[in-house]
């Protein structure tokens, strides 16, 4: 078994209770990642629900998660001929760590129509990309996602900032496996912030809120990446990201709420 289907196992209590750990592999500067903690839920969810097509989940970060022993509660919330929606908290020792809400379609609903208004990011192939590293130990999400940044939105790593809070590149595991919605809501928050971009490694950048829709299912491991924010104001900044596959197929949209605070040197 995959190492992050081993931390995404869970346990069923009973119908709508199930018990995991959370895992301390997948984590950034020692919390455990946000989007890995929506993967968790989103397995309670699936295994509940009988529609699992073009699932959007929005989780709100209600209190810091810490690895370790964890409860996941799952309500209904609707159920129609379309649309399944669903409630999913996240509780250790007693605290309501994560909620998130889930709305999935039929899977034998057809896409009747498709087109797309916006390109697939230009990229710099792999081969010419940053790798970013494990800055330490408490960085374990790097050490098991292979993330690679286009050169020109990767000055910050050695200093040097742009104009733009826009990072882009390739993702995929470094063991492989095959991409599923879990590994989808993992990989939107596996870059580093985009702010980054513009500010340097001297932000302080917490989510509060995250949402993922995913569209399709990529059929190759690497993912082409596009994260960008454009407003800092009151503390607070977004940032929507796209994910394409190497196909050119968009696979997933999503959008960051997150808080914003300059880190202060010494």
């Amino acid at each position: 078994m995959h190492m992050f289907d081993q931390d995404i196992s869970l346990e069923r209590i009973d119908d709508l209770h199930f018990r995991a750990a959370v895992s301390d592999n997948w984590s950034a500067n020692g919390n455990p990642d946000g989007g890995y903690l929506m993967a968790l839920l989103a397995n309670g969810m699936m295994q509940v629900s009988e529609k699992s097509f073009s699932p959007i989940f929005t989780a709100n970060y209600v209190s810091r998660s810490v690895p370790g022993k964890a409860d996941i509660f799952i309500e209904g919330l609707s159920d129609s001929t379309q649309f399944a929606r669903y409630q999913a908290r996240l509780v250790q020792d007693g605290q309501e760590k994560v909620r998130m809400f889930g709305t999935f379609a039929r899977e034998d609903e057809a896409c009747l129509e498709e087109w797309y208004e916006e390109s697939p990011p230009d990229i710099a192939p792999l081969d010419e990309c940053v790798p970013i590293p494990a800055f330490s130990n408490k960085y374990t999400l790097f050490a098991n996602m292979d993330v690679r940044l286009d050169p020109r939105c990767a000055g910050w790593i050695q200093g040097e900032t742009s104009d733009i809070s826009r990072l882009k590149g390739w993702i995929t595991f470094r063991h492989p496996r095959d991409h599923d919605m879990f590994s989808l809501t993992l990989a939107a928050d596996s870059f580093p912030p985009a702010v980054l971009a513009s500010q340097g490694m001297v932000a302080w950048v917490p989510t509060l809120e995250f949402t993922v829709n995913i569209r399709n299912m990529p059929l190759k491991p690497w993912l082409k990446c596009l994260f960008r924010t454009r407003f800092v104001t009151c503390g607070l900044l977004e940032e929507d990201g796209e994910m394409w596959d190497e196909r050119g197929e968009l696979v997933a949209i999503c959008r960051q709420i997150a808080q914003y605070r300059k880190v202060k040197a010494g």
